[in-house]
């Protein structure tokens, strides 16, 4: 019905529990899923994610009969300064969230970049230092686990939140093997241009997030805002992106009610362009 390479997020069906999501997710066509995994965003996953949580989402997810692409999780403030008792506490749940995008499947972890927030904790360069290092770190024991780790970035709401600073991030993660997720949404909101993302981030982009947005809103439906999928997706092309698409549609411009038709219409609109 849909293009195989495109799924949805289940964080757009956030106000529904994991089992329902699921359900409403399959039943308008779609084989693949991202699980999200963020607190203060989507509950889908226990952010206290001991080991008989991992059990469950596993099993729930597992018999939805979805292909999960990745886990879009988070481990806490990655610019924040810890002492040894939080970073081990960070280790347990990154633990845990590797041991669920194994478990379940998925190719990779994604991970932000950086805190909620544009001030540094302590610098610029060095909070792009320590996301960099958490990040690459992270990406170490992702390979134990036999999957990958990615980092959103830009993201609008986070450090690293314009070109720059993803640009900069980008730099410090090169060659490390951590893969760089896409979101439109997030690089119209901080009033950038896809075009020139992808220009600062070419052979770099590891999947790429869809939703719409104006200059300092990012939770609009696809069609509502300024984003043009279509210059975008076909520069992804172009330059040989051959990587899956999710509809992340977090969004604030429909009911709940009326979420699943659009999320349909988004997706038979991004099947037409991919």
């Amino acid at each position: 019905m849909f293009n195989s390479r495109l799924g949805c997020s289940s964080i757009s069906f956030r106000h529904q529990d994991l089992r329902t999501a699921l359900r409403t997710i399959s039943s308008l066509g779609f084989d693949e899923i991202d699980l999200g995994a963020l607190p203060g965003v989507c509950d889908h996953v226990p952010y206290e994610l001991d080991g008989d949580a991992v059990e469950a989402v596993t099993a729930d997810v597992a018999a939805s009969g979805l292909r999960v692409r990745s886990v879009n999780g988070d481990i806490g403030d990655l610019n924040a300064v810890l002492d040894a008792g939080q970073q081990a506490a960070r280790e347990r749940h990154l633990e845990a969230l590797l041991t669920l995008t194994a478990n379940t499947g998925a190719k990779a972890l994604v991970l932000p970049c950086g805190a909620l927030g544009h001030d540094p904790v302590r610098s610029v360069d060095e909070d792009l230092d320590t996301i960099a290092a958490q990040l690459i770190h992270a990406g170490q024991r992702a390979a134990e686990f036999g999957v990958e780790l990615w980092t959103e970035s830009l993201h609008f709401l986070r450090f690293c939140w314009n070109l720059e600073r993803a640009e900069l991030l980008a730099q410090r993660l090169a060659g490390s093997g951590v893969g760089i997720v896409m979101d439109f949404s997030h690089i119209v909101a901080a009033g950038e241009e896809p075009l020139e993302y992808l220009d600062r981030h070419d052979g770099r982009i590891a999947h790429v997030h869809l939703r719409d947005a104006v200059p300092g809103n990012i939770n609009l439906s696809i069609g509502n805002g300024h984003a043009d999928f279509a210059a975008g997706l076909r520069a992804l092309a172009d330059r040989g992106y051959t990587g899956h698409f999710s509809l992340e549609l977090e969004t604030r411009d429909v009911t709940h009610d009326e979420r699943p038709a659009a999320a349909a219409k988004a997706a038979s609109f991004i099947t037409d362009l991919v």
